[in-house]
């Protein structure tokens, strides 16, 4: 099965954790892409680009819990043209500051979340989110998140590695 990351980002932060996550997960997915959310619309998420696909959405806040920049389009074409979405399944990184920001934390992510759900998406397990005054590595937690994010979420044969 397919993970496909798609990254909100105004410091390069989320890319990061995207690029770690490729590194650290290709032997649960295969194969793992990362795409910046730049001109995506809800296209991304038609049918019949989502066959064996699990979506990861990796994103930053920003300004007062707004998605970045580059996921603008994406996010508000979910409002503009609407539709069901029941075949998409999904997780969530949101990337925040609680100790700068503790009311809109991880809002990013969660707007995101909120409207995938409202669409009929399917999201698979908890929203990570991961926070920047904490003192961990994002890209570390991210990954190690991911790993078992993936473990759970990938039907047993589907892994392209079986260690046994």
């Amino acid at each position: 099965m397919k993970l496909k990351i798609l990254v909100g980002s105004m410091t390069h932060t989320a890319k990061h954790v995207a690029q770690a996550i490729q590194m650290e997960c290709a032997d649960l997915a295969n194969p793992v892409e990362v795409e910046p959310m730049d001109g995506l619309d809800i296209s991304v998420f038609d049918a019949d680009k989502t066959e064996d696909v699990l979506y990861l959405i990796c994103t930053s806040t920003y300004g007062a819990g707004d998605v970045p920049d580059n996921a603008q389009a994406l996010y508000q074409s979910l409002d503009l043209q609407p539709r069901f979405l029941g075949h998409v399944r999904y997780g969530v990184i949101a990337l925040g500051d609680s100790a700068s920001h503790a009311q809109t934390f991880c809002f990013g992510g969660k707007h995101f979340d909120e409207r995938l759900q409202d669409l009929g998406a399917q999201r698979i397990g908890e929203i990570c989110c991961l926070d920047s005054s904490d003192g961990t590595l994002p890209e570390t937690v991210g990954a190690e998140w991911c790993r078992q994010w993936l473990q759970a979420a990938l039907p047993k044969s589907s892994a392209p590695c079986d260690a046994t």
